[in-house]
């Protein structure tokens, strides 16, 4: 497994940097960094499974396994969903863990992901896109 590590400094409140990353609209805008027309269902409870889809109803299920409002969501990757089939994958431990910090400037937002080598190139190219999103739109939003 690879450990990859993302981070970045908001302007904005972690209450407000919360509602951008799991907020139903906003998660589509800033989603938009890894494929057009993300989505995703289910609830961000722990224990509860999400299905994160992109614009052909393709994608993957995670469990949520940790969730503390505005400092900390952490989710294991299951398994694939193809054409609505969900199919259990090996991958072991591969996390991904938002982790919010309040500081004088706002928020520390940092990204901690376990993958295997096969998407660790995947994080490196649309992570830091996909921050930037959630920054604007943390620091520019009502």
């Amino acid at each position: 497994m690879e450990k990859l590590h993302f981070e970045i400094e908001i302007n904005a409140e972690p209450a407000k940097v919360w509602s951008v990353l799991w907020d139903d609209i906003s998660y589509r805008q800033w989603t938009t960094a890894f494929t057009e027309g993300s989505f995703y269902q289910g609830t961000w409870e722990e224990g509860s499974t999400m299905k994160f889809f992109d614009s052909h109803n393709n994608g993957m299920y995670s469990r949520i396994e940790k969730n503390i409002p505005h400092k900390l969501l952490k989710m294991q990757h299951l398994g694939e969903i193809f054409e609505g089939i969900e199919t259990p994958r090996e991958w072991g431990d591969a996390t991904e863990a938002y982790i919010l910090e309040e500081n004088e400037e706002g928020t520390g937002l940092m990204v901690e992901i376990e993958t295997s080598e096969e998407f660790k190139s995947f994080y490196e190219e649309k992570f830091p896109n996909a921050l930037m999103i959630i920054k604007n739109l943390s620091e520019n939003q009502l």
